[in-house]
């Protein structure tokens, strides 16, 4: 892979190139859309392909393959000298590392398309998230994630003044954004009625404290974590507030439950918590080995996330949460009244030895995360191409 001397972004360039917007933008798509999708599959049931979740989806992959054809296209045929000194060769074409993932990400998310619209016409409504086109659709949600994150991240590192403060902002929208579609791949496991099971934090601790670390490395943000989880917060707390002011239906049967307006998703976890203590520890310990931040970061984030929410979900499972704020009145029409669900009890909940064996596993977990987003977010915080 052959590469050219990186150019140096002047003070005076202080505006943001239009396709980093655009390729954050296909990032906002998606995520609005994922949402959007699981609540019309909540309220109404198996739809047309077309509809407008389904298209706020797919944009996603339109959007990043306009900004990175025109990356990849610009800098091999028109060699433009700023595109090309911050470029990568593969396959003979050259444009930035990020630009070639993302396109890849928008690849598979538009041939995942019609293979999604099969398998929902062979085998209906969806039982699990993660099915076959599904896979491939979030595998390409996170190409154009990542690769959004390779461009912007390069970006920063070539800038100075105005322009570095501008994309060190952008970044931290990014990582909110980011925070959103991981936990939204973690709804199965993080469901309200299982967070008195250790399987919800295991499920957030491989993988969350890889974010915080990485983010707090590459945007050199004294407070990247918190801020990235105050905006996944605000974001579902919104859709909470904003989904059930529009009218829905269920198309399909059996119908259990009542169903009259757009179903939200649940109230967001309290990640915030540990966010805060994480960019806490990892301002203190700047001069550390990672393996020896790691070491102290999983215990603190593990038994933070239980300490704030263990009791918090104990008040969801009540009377008091069953308002439009906290959404716990909320069900959709396929969960029958006597499910743990809708009797607000929590499923299979888990005491004593068991308890702290699986946290022991969290802990452990959340311990290898930390360590592998403070290596990745090292070595992003190098490139710049």
């Amino acid at each position: 892979m052959a590469t050219a001397n990186p150019a140096v972004y002047q003070a005076e360039k202080s505006n943001i190139p239009w396709y980093l917007w655009c390729a954050a933008m296909a990032v906002t798509s998606v995520t609005i859309g994922a949402h959007w999708d699981v609540s019309w599959h909540r309220s109404i049931g198996r739809d047309t392909f077309w509809t407008p979740a389904h298209l706020a989806i797919y944009a996603c992959g339109v959007l990043a393959g306009i900004a990175c054809g025109y990356l990849i296209l610009n800098t091999t045929f028109r060699r433009v000298p700023e595109l090309l000194a911050s470029s990568v060769s593969v396959f003979g074409f050259r444009a930035p590392l990020g630009a070639f993932l993302a396109a890849w990400g928008g690849i598979a998310m538009l041939a995942s398309a019609p293979f999604d619209n099969w398998w929902h016409n062979a085998y209906g409504l969806d039982v699990k998230i993660v099915s076959p086109p599904h896979t491939l659709l979030m595998l390409g949600i996170f190409a154009i994630d990542f690769g959004t994150y390779f461009l912007i991240t390069a970006a920063m590192n070539r800038a100075d003044g105005t322009l570095f403060k501008k994309l060190q902002w952008l970044l931290l929208y990014l990582g909110g954004l980011m925070m959103v579609l991981t936990m939204f791949f973690r709804m199965e496991y993080t469901w309200d009625i299982k967070l008195h099971t250790t399987g919800a934090y295991i499920s957030v601790a491989i993988g969350v404290p890889t974010y915080f670390a990485m983010l707090w490395e590459c945007s050199r943000h004294r407070w990247a974590a918190t801020v990235s989880t105050a905006f996944y917060s605000l974001f579902l707390i919104g859709l909470i507030l904003i989904l059930p002011l529009f009218p829905a239906e269920p198309k399909l049967g059996p119908v259990y439950q009542p169903v009259h307006q757009f179903i939200p998703p649940l109230f967001p976890m309290l990640l915030i918590v540990p966010a805060f203590f994480m960019d806490m520890l990892l301002d203190k310990t700047r001069e550390w080995k990672s393996w020896l931040i790691a070491l102290v970061a999983g215990p603190i984030f593990v038994l933070t996330l239980v300490a704030a929410e263990w009791p918090f979900a104990s008040f969801l499972m009540t009377k008091a949460a069953d308002n439009r704020f906290f959404g716990a009145a909320y069900l959709d029409y396929g969960t029958p009244s006597w499910s743990y669900a809708a009797r607000r009890v929590f499923l299979n909940p888990e005491h004593g030895l068991v308890l702290w064996k699986g946290l022991a596993f969290a802990i452990l977990y959340a311990s290898i995360s930390t360590w592998l987003g403070l290596a990745l977010g090292k070595w992003m915080r190098k490139v710049q191409r």
